[in-house]
């Protein structure tokens, strides 16, 4: 008796760890990759380096705390690169230099930044909105909705960038303080030499960021009436969970991280043009999905999202460093997004 008690639990062992490898397969991937790298070229974990996977780890992680919530409630947001791009732009266009060559609005003094990037919120924050309006009024997809954003949003890029003196031409030699304010740093790490690596403000910020989301998500009501919502929307709706507004909020939140992104990378980029934004929100789809946000709704959490975004930018910095092709990093992208799905989808058929 025992001993059949014994073979069942070593059976029930084995089934468990072959489970646990299935499900974190892709997770275990990266880290077997990032091993490799690290052992292969040591430069990997040098202190600029890391500093740069941080710094590219905050530019991408407001977009996928954004999108998050729209996974949450088993829907998705194609709009968010181009709030970033139109945000950007326009986040760029206010704040040029006085004395900046082809000035965009010649006769205009740079507002203050805190203007300027409150303006950027807003607009992020009602272009979702705008979003949540669709889906929960006339109970239309997110795919589809944020597909015809997406394009609405691209075609005010690319009225915009022709209005003032630009002319289409990038918009560039922002002001001394906007780039300061985000791209300038307060604290730095030693590499030796005296000398330090500086980390940037906007890792500070989008840290802020992502301690403000998960107080917003896991000390509110609101954050307890989305996943409720995510999980089941009849049992969300018998329980007294106001969907309509539940759901306009999670995607004019989405929006504003949009916004707070553009902000962001307008300073980070520099160099502004209609492209700017252009596809992050596949970064952030793949990062969600690492991260155990999951397509079937009521799941996930912010400290996955950041171990998500940061185990993109690991791959994606990584790769290049052992010679594969960077032209090759969109079909990555593609299988990561696919793997992590299907394995999600496993984990959901499984609990059923």
């Amino acid at each position: 008796m025992s001993t059949e008690k014994v073979k069942k639990n070593s059976k029930w062992s084995s089934e468990q760890i072959k489970d646990f490898l299935i499900n974190n397969a892709l997770i275990l991937i990266m880290l077997v990759l990032v091993i490799y790298v690290t052992a292969t070229r040591p430069e990997f974990l040098k202190p600029t380096s890391l500093i740069n996977l941080l710094s590219l780890t905050a530019a991408y992680l407001p977009v996928a705390l954004g999108i998050a919530g729209c996974i949450v409630l088993t829907g998705t947001d194609l709009s968010a690169g181009r709030v970033v791009g139109i945000t950007a732009v326009i986040s760029a266009s206010l704040l040029q230099d006085i004395t900046a060559p082809g000035k965009m609005w010649p006769n205009l003094e740079p507002p203050p930044i805190a203007l300027v990037l409150l303006i950027s919120v807003l607009i992020g924050a009602l272009i979702g909105a705008f979003n949540g309006f669709w889906v929960a009024k006339f109970k239309l997809h997110p795919f589809i909705v944020t597909l015809a954003t997406q394009l609405i949003v691209y075609t005010f890029i690319l009225l915009y960038m022709q209005a003032g003196e630009s002319t289409g031409q990038a918009i560039s030699s922002l002001t001394e303080d906007y780039r300061e304010f985000v791209t300038g740093s307060v604290v730095g790490v030693p590499i030796g030499g005296g000398k330090t690596a500086p980390i940037p403000n906007y890792v500070w910020l989008a840290l802020l960021l992502a301690g403000l989301m998960w107080l917003i998500w896991n000390k509110t009501t609101f954050g307890k009436n989305m996943f409720a919502l995510g999980a089941n929307e009849e049992a969300a709706r018998v329980s007294g969970v106001n969907v309509f507004a539940t759901t306009i909020i999670v995607f004019a939140l989405a929006g504003a991280m949009y916004g707070y992104a553009g902000f962001i990378e307008s300073a980070r980029i520099a160099s502004n043009t209609a492209n700017t934004g252009a596809n992050y929100e596949l970064d952030a789809i793949a990062a969600c999905v690492i991260g155990g946000v999951s397509f079937v709704g009521g799941i996930g959490s912010i400290s996955g999202i950041v171990i998500g975004v940061l185990l993109l930018r690991l791959i994606f910095v990584a790769l290049p460093m052992i010679g594969m092709d960077q032209n090759l990093q969109f079909a990555i992208k593609g299988g990561i997004i696919l793997l992590a799905c299907a394995l999600d989808m496993r984990k959901y058929l499984e609990k059923k």
